[in-house]
C-alpha cells in the first residue's frame, strides 16, 4: 500500500467538505479549489496505477512523482485543515483527541479575516505546484505505466519450483502424502466418484507451489487428463482457461483461434465430460476469478481431482478441503539448510559452524523458500563472512539471484494489500 494513496484518500473528502460546507469561499478561492479537487482526483486515479505495479517494475520517475504527490498532498490537507478551524473551529471526525492540539496552536495566529487572506494565498500557491505535478505526469508518461508493464515479459520466479529436483525436496513425503490420502478419500464408491477440490493453504515462501507439484508427479498418470497451470497476481482469465486448454487437449489446441472466455469454458467442459482429470490451479488470488475458472470443471462422476493454492483464505474456503501449510520443523529446516550448503559452490568447510547457523536459522522462522535463499547466498562466501550476513539478514544485498527472487515472492503479498480511501 503506497503512503501516497494513503495522503490522497485523506485530502479529497476535506477539499469536498471545503466545497460543500458552510464556509463562504471567495469567488476565486472557490474557483481555485474546485480546480485543486478536480485536479487532485484526477491524480488519485493515476496514483491507484501506480500503486497497483510492483516498486521493483517502476522507474524512477514514476518513484519520484508518487513522493511528490504524497508531499503534495500533506501540505494541501493541512492548508485545508486551517482554513477550517480558522473560520469555523472544524475538527476532523477521527482522532479529535490528536487535534486539538493542532487547533489550539493555529487558533492563536489567525483571525477570520486574516486566515480568509492567508488561506487564499496559500491556495494559490499549491494550485501552481499542483499544476507542475500534473505536467510531470505527461512527461512521465504515469497513465502508461499498466501497460509499459503488462508489454514487458516478466519471468515469475515461482515458476522454478515447478521444476524442483525431488531430491533436493526436505519434508515434502508427509504433506504429499496426506494430500494424496485427502483426495483419495471417501465415504463409499459414489463419494469417491464425485469431483473433489482441495485447497493448499499458506502464506508466500511456504512451498505451496512445490507441494502441489509433488502431489501431480505422483497422481498424474492415474488420469486420462492433466493440466499444472500457474495463474498468479494479475492473469488475464482467457490466457488461464487457454492453458488449461492446451494441456488437457494438446492436439486440438494447436488448431484452435483465440476464444472468448466464454466458449473456452464450453470448450473445456465439452474436452473434460466423461474423462478422469487431474488439474493444479496455482497460485490463485481473487474469488471472482476463481469462481470463472471453477465453471469449466465439470462432474461427471468419474474421480476427478482439481488442486488450488492460494494465500487468500476465502478462496480456500471453496475448496471442499483444505490443507493448512506449515512452516519447517527446526530439524527439517537444518536438514533443508545443510543440503543448499552442499549443493552450492561452497567456500565452507562440511560443518558450517553451529551457533551462526542455528541464529541464521531462527531468522528464516521454518520458511523454506527463505532458507533456500540464504543457504544458496552463504554457500558462496567464506564462513568468517556469515556473521555479517546475519546481521544484515532482510534480503536487502541482491547481489544473489535467489535472494532477488525471495523478496519478489514475498512481495506480492504486500501488493496485494487492499487500497484504502
Amino acid at each position: 500500500m503506497d503512503l501516497a494513496t494513503v495522503a490522497m484518500g485523506s485530502l479529497l473528502p476535506k477539499l469536498f467538505e471545503l466545497l460543500h460546507g458552510e464556509y463562504k469561499l471567495q469567488m476565486g478561492v472557490k474557483k481555485d479549489v474546485e480546480f485543486l479537487e478536480r485536479e487532485m482526483r484526477s491524480i488519485d486515479t493515476a496514483l491507484r496505477k501506480v500503486a497497483m505495479v510492483p516498486r521493483d517494475k517502476l522507474d524512477d520517475n514514476s518513484k519520484i512523482w508518487a513522493g511528490d504527490d504524497r508531499e503534495l498532498a500533506y501540505e494541501m490537507e493541512d492548508v485545508v485543515e486551517r482554513f477550517m478551524v480558522g473560520v469555523h473551529g472544524f475538527e476532523p471526525a477521527a482522532d479529535q483527541d490528536s487535534f486539538k492540539g493542532f487547533v489550539k496552536k493555529v487558533s492563536n495566529l489567525f483571525t477570520e479575516g486574516k486566515t480568509r487572506h492567508q488561506i487564499a494565498n496559500a491556495i494559490k500557491a499549491i494550485k501552481d505546484q499542483v499544476q507542475e505535478v500534473t505536467d510531470q505526469r505527461d512527461w512521465y508518461k504515469i497513465d502508461d505505466v499498466e501497460a509499459s508493464l503488462a508489454a514487458t515479459t516478466i519471468v515469475d520466479p515461482r515458476l522454478m519450483a515447478q521444476f524442483k529436483d525431488q531430491r533436493e525436496l526436505v519434508g515434502i513425503e508427509e504433506p504429499r502424502d496426506e494430500l494424496i490420502k485427502r483426495l483419495a478419500d471417501g465415504d463409499d464408491f459414489v463419494s469417491k466418484q464425485q469431483l473433489k477440490i482441495l485447497s493448499i493453504f499458506g502464506s508466500g515462501g511456504l512451498g505451496k507451489t512445490t507441494l502441489a507439484k509433488a502431489v501431480y508427479n505422483k497422481l498424474q498418470t492415474e488420469f486420462e487428463c492433466k493440466a499444472f497451470y500457474l495463474v498468479g497476481q494479475n492473469p488475464n482469465l482467457e490466457n488461464v482457461l487457454m492453458g488449461i486448454f492446451s494441456q488437457v487437449d494438446k492436439a486440438s489446441c494447436s488448431n484452435a483461434t483465440i476464444l472468448d472466455v466464454h466458449l473456452l469454458i464450453i470448450k473445456l467442459r465439452e474436452l473434460l465430460v466423461n474423462e478422469r482429470y487431474l488439474i493444479v490451479i496455482d497460485d490463485i488470488w481473487d474469488m471472482g476469478l476463481w469462481d470463472l475458472i471453477k465453471c469449466a470443471f465439470i462432474d461427471s462422476k468419474c474421480g476427478s481431482r482439481v488442486i488450488t493454492t492460494t494465500r487468500i483464505y476465502e478462496v480456500a474456503q471453496a475448496a471442499c478441503d483444505i490443507y493448512c501449510l506449515e512452516a519447517l520443523s527446526p530439524g527439517k529446516s537444518k536438514e533443508l539448510f545443510s543440503l543448499r550448503l552442499s549443493v552450492g559452490k561452497s567456500k565452507n568447510p562440511c560443518d558450517p559452524p553451529v551457533n551462526i547457523s542455528e541464529k541464521i536459522l531462527q531468522k528464516c522462522g521454518g520458511i523454506p523458500l527463505a532458507i533456500i535463499t540464504i543457504a544458496s547466498l552463504l554457500a558462496s562466501k567464506p564462513v568468517t563472512d556469515w556473521s555479517e550476513v546475519y546481521d544484515s539478514i532482510g534480503f536487502g544485498n541482491e547481489d544473489n539471484q535467489e535472494v532477488y527472487n525471495t523478496r519478489k515472492i514475498l512481495l506480492y503479498s504486500y501488493y496485494d494489500l487492499p487500497y484504502y480511501p
